[in-house]
């Protein structure tokens, strides 16, 4: 029997396929073997964890005023300027939330900005930062970066977030970035009005370990992990978690303030037309299943960006996305069994996120690449959601989005310290065992690959319970 860990999310949309079958540990440990983690990534990861895993080095990081705000464009974007202007309402809201400390509000752009080949150290340093904590009075603790992933590359971002509080936003044209800025400052200003509510959407197929395990060991613990004074909770599990439900879940008469939802992501071969637009779409309840079904993937199962309703509907929402490539697409992929392989002609961010952000929506989190079921499993300790629950509490008690994150950054240091230190076996001659370096390995790409799309900096505002 596979160990649930192996377990891969992603079904392949034109053969109604898995994505790829499960890997095993021979097959991981080869690609671990051929793997390093760079070393400024070791240094900063020792140093967080000498620090208690804090990303912000002293103060709230639910008041920016004490843990700063910045923006980051690249010195290549030809666009940045017409950008930053169509982002000026959303910058003069942060700008303005700093108090009497001007200072821990910081544009970077121009020179000052993403150089090409930058890494996470050479750009901090050119801002006179060292490793350690973020501490704003020399770089704020939320940062937007303002970029596609071919500008402002996806291990950038990896590389970033383990210490700072880090969402992206990539749009095609300007003025979604006007939309976005827009949406963003009428959800901070206006009075919040209804009852609060979370919801958990999460299918079961039959025959699919996959999503039994998503459904039954993560959904369902979070949904019951959300209810608490003030938020009412809804749940649409196995049966309900049909397309149409969806629909009414995202944008529709159900929209919550929160969203989760844990299922596969429909993928398509490098090269594909539709690729770039259907890439990370949810797959709902309406898929039969991988014994029942061996053909291209209709429409009609899957929930993609295709299917967001326009207008706004989704004001205030942040949504949480358990599914490959729900957040984006890597021009590389980091699972191929056998050898690294390209995925897609370039790097690109999802096109549901994007259309939800344009919706209404604040921040959407998601995934880069394969997500594997190793998110749930802990090797020898059975199901262990700890960074999914904490982000969950976070979430839900008005942390910024960016630092509702933080126990993912927490999960992928401790992990990467532990792998490198195989590796270093490794490379002076050592024995290590494949089963162990496998799990590292795995482990660690699958919890770095989860990314915030939009200001780190919204949140949801809780509500006021009365003693």
């Amino acid at each position: 029997m596979v160990s649930p860990s192996l377990l891969v999310n992603g079904v392949n949309a034109e053969t109604g396929d898995y994505l790829r079958p499960p890997a095993t540990v021979e097959e991981l440990a080869a690609l671990a073997r051929g793997d390093s983690v760079p070393a400024e990534h070791v240094v900063d990861a020792q140093f967080w964890r000498r620090q208690g895993g804090k990303g912000l080095r002293s103060g709230d990081p639910c008041e920016l005023a004490q843990s700063g705000w910045g923006v980051v464009f690249a010195q290549s974007d030809p666009n940045a300027d017409a950008i930053y202007a169509a982002l000026s309402e959303l910058l003069d809201l942060r700008r303005s939330q700093m108090g009497n400390r001007e200072h821990y509000y910081r544009e970077l752009r121009g020179g000052k900005g993403y150089r090409a080949g930058d890494t996470k150290r050479s750009f901090l340093s050119r801002h006179g930062v060292g490793p350690g904590a973020a501490d704003p009075e020399f770089m704020p603790y939320y940062l937007l970066l303002v970029g596609s992933p071919e500008a402002i590359p996806y291990e950038f971002q990896y590389q970033l977030d383990m210490q700072y509080a880090v969402g992206r936003i990539w749009f095609e044209t300007v003025e979604e970035y006007k939309v976005y800025a827009k949406n963003v400052v009428a959800a901070e200003t206006s009075p919040r009005s209804g009852p609060h509510s979370a919801a958990f959407f999460a299918p079961q197929h039959p025959d699919d370990a996959a999503t039994e395990l998503s459904a039954n060991r993560l959904a369902v613990p979070l949904s019951g992990r959300a209810h608490r004074p003030g938020w009412n909770v809804r749940a649409a599990i196995g049966p309900e978690a049909t397309k149409s439900r969806l629909c009414q879940l995202l944008g529709g008469e159900e929209t919550p303030d929160f969203l989760f939802t844990a299922s596969h992501g429909t993928a398509y071969v490098n090269g594909h037309p539709r690729q770039r637009t259907l890439q990370g779409s949810l797959l709902c309840q309406d898929w039969p299943g991988p014994r029942q079904w061996h053909d291209r993937i209709p429409p009609g199962f899957f929930f993609s960006g295709d299917d967001v309703n326009g207008g706004g509907k989704l004001h205030g929402l942040i949504s949480f996305h358990f599914a490959c490539f729900s957040a984006g697409m890597p021009a590389f992929g980091d699972f191929s069994p056998k050898e690294r392989t390209a995925v897609a002609a370039q790097p690109f961010v999802a096109h549901l996120p994007r259309r939800l952000l344009q919706s209404g929506a604040l921040a959407v989190i998601g995934h880069i690449d394969t997500a594997w079921q190793c998110s749930i499993e802990w090797p020898d300790a059975g199901t262990h959601i700890q960074a999914f629950e904490d982000a969950l509490d976070r979430l839900l008690t008005g942390h910024p989005v960016g630092s509702a994150m933080e126990p993912f950054g927490i999960r992928y240091a401790d992990i990467s310290t532990e792998l490198n230190a195989l590796l270093e076996e490794i490379n002076q001659g050592g024995a290590v065992d494949d089963t162990q370096l496998a799990e590292a390995w795995m482990h660690s790409h699958d919890a770095r690959n989860y990314i915030v799309l939009g200001d780190p900096a919204v949140r949801l505002v809780p509500p006021e319970v009365k003693p």
